[in-house]
């Protein structure tokens, strides 16, 4: 029998509104929600009627996006669904190191909250912008990038999907390079060029803030994007690390699988991390927790399978 794996959002999953029916339709979920509302006042209404704007503030995206993750982590384990492994995909990675049991939720929103901050500063330091570059290879992404002035190649998503971090003057000759070898840019709802050298001042930054947060080793795997292997010993260095170095998701997913994951479930506010894992591996079986229906259909399809492997 295959595994599941929960995975969380990354930063440009958030939209106005997301957990409300969550929160609604799961007395675990509330409950999350109302614990993180005591630890920063308005969590839950900036989830449920927060604009654009305030959402897209990384200080804000980060403990918002948390909570909705935990939330829907809560609303399955409610139901009896549990994961066998985990991982996150950048700031979903705190969300999976709770998940994981190396961090209590309150430490874990202690350290995304931390973790936010640190990023909006350094996003203002540095002004940068991110695009996914599309249908180029990972090496002819590279090469573009090397013959831009700070211009990285920093999430690895999948065959054919680059992020690129530029700084803000910098982003439209890559958009009009990746055009130019035949490739196409998005650009992506974030407030700082991530996972490059625009965020070296908060990795070392934030490294100094974990030495104030308990953490302990996970109860069951939690892949890094740093390494896209389950954690070792160095959780702090690997969690400051990340901060400013690329994301091997594609690589990460590969891993998962040959581990035994056959089924993915995305949980926080998108659907992002389950399109790129489909378009890694078709055979494998993904769901998305981001509402009602998604968390239904995921309740429909797997509790009865968690009951026979009870």
């Amino acid at each position: 029998m295959g595994k599941i794996a929960f995975v969380f959002s990354g930063q440009g999953a958030q939209r106005p509104g997301m957990g409300k029916e969550i929160y609604d339709a799961s007395e675990a979920a509330k409950a999350v929600f109302d614990k993180l509302d005591t630890l920063r006042e308005g969590t839950s209404a900036m989830c449920f009627e927060g604009s654009d704007e305030e959402l897209m503030q990384t200080a804000n995206t980060q403990p918002c996006l948390f909570a909705v993750e935990m939330a829907a982590a809560a609303a399955l384990e409610e139901k009896g669904i549990k994961a066998d492994m985990t991982a996150g995909f950048s700031l979903g990675e705190i969300a999976a190191l709770t998940y994981s049991g190396a961090a209590s939720l309150e430490s874990g929103f202690g350290i995304v909250c931390r973790r936010g901050e640190v990023m909006q500063k350094a996003a203002e330091e540095n002004p940068a912008a991110m695009a996914a570059i599309l249908k180029l290879s990972n090496d002819e992404v590279e090469q573009i990038c090397s013959g831009l002035d700070r211009a990285y190649p920093v999430n690895y998503n999948c065959t054919g999907q680059v992020t690129c971090a530029a700084a803000k003057e910098t982003m439209p000759m890559l958009l009009l390079a990746a055009k130019a070898a035949g490739g196409r840019a998005v650009p992506l709802k974030v407030s700082g060029g991530f996972h490059s050298p625009f965020m070296e001042s908060a990795a070392a930054d934030f490294a100094e803030a974990l030495k104030g947060f308990e953490l302990n080793t996970p109860a069951l795997p939690l892949y890094s994007n740093l390494t896209a292997e389950p954690y070792g010993e160095e959780i702090r260095d690997t969690l400051s690390r990340q901060i400013c170095s690329p994301v091997k998701w594609e690589k990460l997913v590969r891993n998962m699988i040959e581990a035994g994951a056959d089924t993915f479930i995305e949980l926080g506010a998108g659907n992002t991390l389950v399109g790129l894992i489909g378009r890694i591996d078709p055979e494998v079986r993904t769901f998305c927790v981001t509402d009602k229906a998604g968390l239904d259909k995921a309740v429909s399809e797997l509790a009865g399978e968690e009951t026979e492997n009870a």
